[in-house]
């Protein structure tokens, strides 16, 4: 098995949640699940080094859950993974289970074939035993000998069913990517249920066989009045809005080395935090007194354990009309103050930088 496929995986992060998904370096194109960028015609993706892209949603089918992303970027420095071309995985083989499971960093687990095509809903699905979590849909199922064998879809959705799961069978896959050759990779295209065509853009209806589209799967995700203004701070800072999306009212991103986080908190708090530095493990007295004395106003140092934390907190209902400008200053004034404490912390106190930082 190729020991590099593990750079091929990637996480997939938007307003809503997080997925994975995984890169076919023959058409240049990112596979994951419809149900997982339903919504945004363009989302984040994150390598295992926490290096973020754009990518494109260019091709969606709800009916089988698959969607393609385009990334402008050069990837050819990656290995390739192929697509198994075995009609039928034997039940009890071997395979792997890749992703980002709870949107933790790259994880996999392994399990074998329980069956390779599992009837479900009037559809076949390859079901795993192999252990998945919210978070894995859209990694790729890997058989023994490297090759991908399934899109991870789904864990049974009963408490009382533990370890199965299931994907899109390769077959699947394969037929979509066979239509994408000429496709236009500037516009976003569902393929129709009935007959296959791509449709480009915001069709009600297919032209090839008159089948309507079902409207959700057209609608997109609209930004609240706090999401265009959490995103209209981290825009000043000079960070692509869309590359920090982290879940639900979350953001993370790097400014310089600091790993900067702005969330809501408790529905009733907006936080911006920066895991700045690691106290050094010997004479620590000198930083403690350093962070005790210094008054950063309108931020405040903590620490939990060795972690170092440089802090904002506003309440929502403090974000009016007239403190507005003030706020989104200060939400841009901790990132660049905390890229310019943690590297004092290190020179002048010991401190390490945190394992949250960029370096």
């Amino acid at each position: 098995m190729n020991q590099d496929f593990n750079k091929l995986i990637y996480k997939v992060n938007h307003a809503d949640g997080s997925g994975s998904c995984f890169y076919l370096k023959p058409y240049d194109i990112f596979v994951t699940n419809y149900h997982v960028v339903a919504g945004y015609r363009t989302v984040a993706i994150q390598d295992n080094d926490r290096n973020p892209y754009e990518a494109s949603v260019v091709v969606v089918n709800p009916d089988t859950d698959l969607a393609l992303l385009a990334v402008d970027a050069d990837f050819s420095h990656l290995p390739e993974l192929e697509i198994s071309d075995e009609v039928e995985p034997i039940i009890g083989s071997k395979v792997r289970v890749a992703g980002y499971p709870f949107g933790m960093p790259f994880t996999i687990t392994e399990g074998s074939i329980s069956s390779p095509r599992q009837l479900i809903g009037g559809k076949y699905y390859l079901q795993v035993d192999a252990p998945i979590n919210p978070g894995n849909s859209g990694g790729p199922i890997i058989n023994e000998n490297g090759d991908v064998i399934g899109v991870t879809v789904s864990k049974f959705a009963s408490s009382a069913a533990d370890n199965m799961g299931f994907g899109v069978r390769a077959e699947t896959l394969k037929q979509l990517l066979g239509m994408i050759e000429n496709l236009d990779r500037t516009e976003f295209h569902v393929q129709c249920a009935s007959c296959d065509e791509l449709i480009s853009g915001d069709e009600e209806y297919c032209p090839s066989c008159g089948a309507q589209i079902d409207e959700s799967v057209l609608s997109t995700h609209e930004l609240s009045p706090l999401e265009q203004f959490c995103e209209s701070a981290i825009a000043r800072i000079g960070i692509n809005p869309v590359l920090a999306r982290n879940g639900h009212d979350t953001w993370v991103f790097h400014r310089g080395s600091s790993e900067i986080r702005l969330f809501v908190y408790d529905r009733n708090y907006l936080f911006a935090v920066s895991p700045i530095n690691l106290l050094p493990k010997k004479n620590v007295e000198d930083v403690l007194n350093f962070i005790l004395e210094t008054d950063l106003a309108p931020y405040k140092m903590g620490i939990d354990g060795r972690q170092v934390y440089l802090c904002y907190r506003i309440h929502l209902a403090d974000i009016t009309a007239e403190s507005a400008e003030r706020i989104l200053d200060n939400i841009v004034g901790l990132a660049t103050t905390a890229d310019e404490l943690d590297n004092r912390l290190v020179e002048e106190f010991g401190c390490e930088f945190s394992l949250y930082s960029k370096n």
